[in-house]
């Protein structure tokens, strides 16, 4: 009998869990999410998401702008020269840094040459959305 009353005791206390956890994703998972999509972009060569992803970019000349955009198409055949292209972007962790006010996300890149390399991506809030730096 009481070890019944355990078992069901930890079967609620387990569902509870599951309960807590099913709520709103940390601003980590957030600011990871956000970072996937953009670099997920980046990849699929969709430039100009890419850049919408930055913070800030509402307000810049149209110049720079598409100086911006030849520079990201460069970097990606320069990776596909340099490593047989990029295979994924994949978000690994994201730790808040208060003092400089960003969340600094770890992303994983992969290449086409089974090479890989860890890239930091700092993330802010900014109107509302979770935007690189």
């Amino acid at each position: 009998m009481m070890r019944r009353i355990v078992v069901m005791g930890l079967m609620g206390l387990m569902g509870l869990m599951g309960f807590i956890s099913c709520g709103e994703a940390s601003r980590e998972d957030k600011a990871k999410e956000a970072a996937r999509e953009y670099y997920a972009a980046l990849l699929e060569g969709d430039y100009q998401a890419f850049l919408n992803g930055r913070a800030h970019m509402d307000s810049i000349p149209d110049s720079f702008r598409e100086q911006l955009l030849v520079a990201f198409k460069q970097f990606m055949r320069q990776q596909e020269e340099a490593h047989q292209g990029v295979v994924s972007f994949v978000p690994t962790r994201a730790e808040d840094d208060s003092l400089l006010q960003v969340m600094q996300v770890f992303m994983m890149v992969n290449y086409g040459d089974s090479t890989r390399e860890e890239i930091v991506v700092p993330m802010v809030e900014y109107q509302g959305k979770w935007m690189m730096k």
